[in-house]
């Protein structure tokens, strides 16, 4: 469906009108002979040029040009149909732990080992992949928690920040209360229903002003769901000067704690010892935190003002370039 965003410019089309109107006097009857355009008579007292039929064909051009202008101002457009816009009733805080304890190399990935991170940046990117028509935020962690990438609907840069988290830019603790703090101070604005953080560590809190359980207090004053995840394999084998032996990598996760962090704010804890684990833990919290539409519609809007527009611009350079070629045929005839 076309449509014009301001049509009350169309009333600039009559103005060439008013101009002439204004400007117009009676036609004095004069006969006179009629010499062409370069003649050396023509210019004389009584001597008509060959020119007006010329004039007059400038005059239409340029009001034609003047119409395509305001045609133009008019911005024309082009309505497509409607189209139902996915709004989402949910605000997602991403905080992952990126403490030097993350570079372990427990998760497998197409037969080799990948660290932790590593496994987080694959199954993260397909999940903020899938969370279309949410606002997602990016907070990372480690001595010191900071917003990476705050609640926004452009998903595609949440994946960018997150894919350019290193190891240890945060410093080389682990601060779960201050993230969990600082998490809450960034959602505390926003409806209730809608106040959602999926925390993802491997480790214990080790640093910070607050502690887990009073930021975990915090959250459940503001409304605030906490989903826990820990990550890391339970065993491993590691090859040292006496031989193999195996170890528990992840000795250090405080599960107690992230299960009482999840439990007393009316989310879940989740564990994750392989990266399979991890996928899965993350379709459970899309089923959980679905992604709501509330019925908005829209229609997507083509602008079509450059097409009068550019017509304008290309008849103006025809016309500029006929006359060159009048002028340049004119001189070689009479020059």
């Amino acid at each position: 469906m076309l449509n014009l965003a301001y049509p009350w410019v169309l009333i600039l089309a009559v103005l060439p009108l008013v101009l002439l109107l204004a400007r117009r006097r009676p036609p004095q009857q004069v006969e006179a002979p009629v010499i062409p355009v370069g003649h050396w008579l023509a210019g004389m007292p009584g001597v008509s040029r060959s020119g007006n039929r010329r004039s007059r064909w400038q005059q239409f051009v340029l009001l034609l040009l003047w119409l395509l202008l305001v045609l133009a101002l008019a911005r024309p457009q082009h309505l497509g149909e409607s189209i139902r816009m996915p709004m989402t009733g949910r605000d997602l805080l991403l905080a992952v732990d990126i403490s030097p304890s993350m570079d372990e190399r427990d998760m497998i990935y197409q037969d080799r080992s990948i660290n932790r991170l590593q496994a987080v940046k694959r199954v993260l990117d397909e999940f903020i992949h899938n969370r279309k028509g949410d606002r997602l935020g990016l907070l990372l962690f480690g001595t010191e928690p900071y917003i990476q990438a705050p609640l926004t609907f452009d998903t595609e840069t949440v994946r960018t920040l997150l894919h350019e988290a290193g190891i240890g830019m945060a410093g080389r603790a682990t601060a779960i209360g201050d993230a969990i703090g600082l998490a809450v101070k960034r959602l505390r604005d926003r409806p209730q229903d809608q106040r959602v953080v999926i925390l993802l560590t491997d480790g214990a809190n080790t640093a910070g002003e607050i502690s887990p359980d009073t930021a975990t207090g915090i959250a459940r004053s503001a409304g605030v769901r906490l989903y826990t995840i820990g990550i890391g394999a339970e065993s491993i084998l590691q090859r040292g000067l006496l031989g193999s032996q195996r170890v528990n990598p992840s000795r250090d996760l405080d599960e107690a704690l992230l299960t009482r962090m999840a439990e007393q704010t009316g989310g879940r804890y989740f564990r994750a010892r392989s990266l399979p684990e991890l996928e899965l833990i993350y379709d459970s919290i899309n089923q959980l935190e679905p992604i709501e539409l509330d019925g908005r519609f829209y229609r997507p809007v083509t602008e079509l003002y450059v097409w009068p527009a550019g017509t304008a611009v290309l008849l103006w350079l025809l016309v500029r370039i006929a006359g060159v070629v009048r002028v340049r045929r004119r001189r070689t005839e009479f020059g």
